[in-house]
């Protein structure tokens, strides 16, 4: 399958997801008793905090196989999960601080999981705008890729900061579920399948425009 073949059956299949993950996410979840509609933010911050960090082991991932086999196929992979990562990890760090202020009483705390988010966005801005400032392709795929691969270890450092440090932040990825009523855990789920489905039609298209931006680049050479 082509990818622009590709991009028509995802996005026949995000106008079809979309609207289902909104039904379970405010019609199927139960309202939580003593937030209420504000913990609704929940199934967008949590499904958006995964697929971002799926998409910064993608470019983990294509910037290890960038630099041993040099084939630039990986490294636009890599540069377009990236790009793509940013903006899941964007929408992590603006619903988390509006489910926050009902919830904590702040829009935002120095909590070790909050602040390793935030250095985890900058890590991943400072990889596209890297890209930006370098000309020379093998150099840029190069600097690139070593960024990706150290960048990478704030991930975990986000997952696991919850159980290495005292933190308000609550915990959903346990044994019984963090507390998760079944309908709750259900739309969690179902959100992030909706949100798998969005990242893989936002990466085709990002990997389209970079392989014709390439294109042109050689031509114009």
């Amino acid at each position: 399958m082509t990818l622009r073949k590709a991009e028509k059956v995802f996005d026949v299949l995000a106008l079809i997801a979309v609207p289902a993950g909104l039904w379970f996410a405010f019609m199927y979840a139960p309202m939580e008793v003593r937030m209420g509609a504000v913990q609704k933010i929940f199934y967008f911050h949590v499904a958006s905090a995964w697929i971002g960090f799926f998409a910064f082991f993608v470019t983990f991932l294509m910037s290890i196989m960038l630099l041993f086999t040099k084939n630039y196929l990986y490294d636009d992979i890599a540069e377009a999960s990236a790009g793509v990562g940013v903006i899941f990890c964007t929408i992590v760090i603006v619903t988390g601080p509006l489910w926050a202020r009902p919830t904590w009483g702040v829009y935002w705390t120095w909590d070790p999981r909050l602040t390793s988010t935030l250095i985890l966005w900058f890590v991943y801005i400072s990889y596209i705008m890297l890209r930006k400032f370098i000309d020379d392709p093998d150099r840029r795929a190069k600097f690139s890729a070593a960024l990706g691969i150290v960048g990478f270890i704030d991930v975990p450092i986000v997952f696991l900061s919850i159980r290495w440090w005292r933190t308000i932040h609550p915990n959903v990825v346990q044994p019984g579920g963090g507390g998760l009523h079944p309908g709750m855990r259900t739309a969690m789920f179902v959100c992030l399948g909706v949100f798998t489905v969005l990242y893989i039609c936002m990466m085709i298209k990002k990997l389209r425009l970079i392989r014709l931006e390439r294109r042109v680049r050689s031509l114009e050479g």
